[in-house]
């Protein structure tokens, strides 16, 4: 078996270790977990000005491809972050989704249709390498402070802090910090120190990952297929990974033991009759079982839990990451404002909401993809098969083909948000994230709209430039017209925006919609400023 590439951390005794318990240092964040979601989170603190520790139990990375579908929005986050053009440059990009039954294409799909869009639907990207990315971002930001084999061994509630027990291979040591943001993954240990549980759905079907390296003409699509004839009344799945890796997923039922099915030895023949050949070497053999489950809180005082700690979903959607990813963009703009005194605590419960939410959805989708993928009886069976015929044909079975519901921006049912006053006839609502858009610089170059927001870390006005004009200290104004120092020459702002007679949006500093205007005004927008970030009274 050929190895995935480990890049190992040496671990670093910190200052922090040679003071007493009693006079232990003091933090604003401390980030627990050096996945890609809390790596993200420290690097988005930092670039809001913050200082923030990260502890890892382990020291290295590459133990298995893992997650490897990053969607437009992880990557458009990223990239505001400073790593998204390195993470497209690896990746492998695709967007066409594949669906058979037997050998017969019953459906495909395109994620991303249309063109002007700076990140593509999708890339494939082992983990590894994302984190691998993340931490060389972080050794460019010394706000950020990463200490490997560091386990956090306790944790204790104050009225104003958290203490933290840590241990090292010096021995223990001990942090104060004024927010705990909890990323430590699926079995998370601050999840139990906060005495709060998962619940939902664990799936009886089993599935085995095999990740092989090989050379193959396969197209760069994702494949999906029920009842194979290489794997008759199961599903499999085959998708391209860089350095000529290939993702191969098997159903396996419920019955299979995982101690005899992930022997290389077994799962050789599988991947031979699926392939045709015998020509490649297997990087990664892994058995899973979906999980469908949560916190039923994800902030517990001054403990938040982001990712996987707060939330599993089935990989089969890739929503996991993803939505992971999500959480620590949502919590980072938040949890900065409360930090430099602008938004009271009452922002955090923004957090609770939206994602809590965010997660009940993904949750309904991934089930309603396994239920589809593993039908629990022979008249579910039967459905399906029904319903994969059908959507050869029709636009109603098509919807009903779960295999290929992908991971999409989540949209918020906020307080934060402030309802529409006027008619549109498209554009992200309030509580949808923004959409992008081709656009020109005044002396004609190329640009686009995510690329021309990203310098800013608050709030942005979004004006049509034919438009009334506002100025508020409350938030940056970007004008985008013929009068205005940036152009829409494909007109593609003014159409995905519904903008042709005028209008504005203001985005929040996660670029979601925090309102919308067809004439704003400077005490509009100021209003939808102050309900977005909790004041008192705000949202009455």
């Amino acid at each position: 078996m050929s190895q995935s590439p480990t890049i190992q951390f040496g671990y670093r005794r910190h200052s922090d270790q040679d003071r007493p318990a009693t006079k232990a240092a003091r933090h604003p964040v401390v980030v627990v977990g050096a996945g890609p979601v809390g790596l993200t989170l420290a690097i988005d603190l930092a670039q809001r000005g913050h200082a923030v520790v990260v502890l890892d139990d382990a020291d290295r990375i590459g133990e298995g491809s893992r997650a490897i579908c990053f969607s437009k929005r992880s990557l458009e986050v990223w990239d505001r972050l400073g790593v998204g053009e390195r993470m497209v440059e690896k990746g492998v990009v695709w967007k066409v989704g594949k669906i058979f039954l037997k050998d017969d294409l019953v459906y495909q799909f395109d994620l991303l249709p249309e063109d002007g869009h700076k990140m593509p639907a999708f890339i494939n990207l082992q983990q590894y390498y994302a984190e691998a990315f993340l931490v060389d971002r972080i050794r460019e930001l010394p706000q950020v402070d990463l200490r490997w084999r560091n386990k956090v061994a306790g944790l204790e509630q104050r009225n104003d802090h958290v203490v933290l027990a840590i241990d090292t291979p010096d021995g223990r040591y001990h942090l104060k910090a004024d927010f705990v943001i909890a990323c430590d993954g699926a079995r998370s240990a601050l999840r139990g120190f906060v005495g709060a549980e998962f619940s939902g759905e664990v799936f009886e079907d089993q599935f085995l990952i095999a990740d092989v390296k090989m050379t193959a003409a396969f197209p760069t699509e994702r494949w999906f297929w029920f009842d194979p004839p290489f794997h008759a009344g199961q599903s499999a799945l085959l998708h391209r990974q860089p350095d000529d890796v290939w993702r191969i997923d098997l159903q396996l039922g419920p019955d299979a033991d995982p101690a005899v099915e992930r022997l290389p030895q077994n799962v050789r023949p599988r991947i031979e009759r699926m392939l045709g050949h015998a020509n490649f070497d297997f990087e990664w053999i892994s058995i899973y079982k979906f999980q469908c489950r949560r916190m039923q809180r994800f902030v517990h005082e001054r403990v938040i839990f982001a990712g996987d700690s707060a939330h599993q979903v089935s990989p089969f959607g890739a929503r996991g990451a993803n939505s992971g990813l999500e959480d620590a963009e949502n919590l980072a703009w938040k949890l900065s404002m409360i930090l430099r005194g602008e938004a009271p605590m009452a922002l955090l419960d923004s957090y609770e909401i939206e994602r809590s939410a965010a997660a009940d959805e993904n949750i309904r989708a991934s089930t309603r993809s396994t239920d589809f993928i593993a039908p629990h009886s022979a008249q579910e069976r039967r459905m399906r098969q029904a319903v994969l015929r059908l959507a050869r044909e029709t636009e109603f079975a098509k919807r009903m083909v779960n295999g290929g519901r992908l991971s999409t921006p989540s949209v918020y049912d906020s307080p934060l948000s402030t309802p529409d006053a006027d008619a549109w006839a498209a554009g992200p609502r309030p509580g949808a994230h923004m959409i992008d858009a081709p656009l020109a610089s005044a002396t004609g170059e190329s640009v686009h709209l995510t690329e021309v927001r990203k310098p800013f870390d608050g709030f942005v006005l979004l004006q049509s430039g034919n438009g009334n004009h506002v100025e508020t200290n409350a938030c940056k104004s970007i004008r985008i017209g013929e009068s205005a120092s940036l152009r829409d020459p494909s007109g593609g702002f003014a159409k995905r925006y519904d903008v042709a007679d005028g209008g504005a949006y203001l985005l929040r500093p996660d670029g979601y919609v925090a309102a919308r205007f067809r004439k704003p005004t400077a005490a509009a927008v100021e209003a939808a400023i102050a309900r977005a970030t909790a004041q008192a009274g705000a949202m009455s």
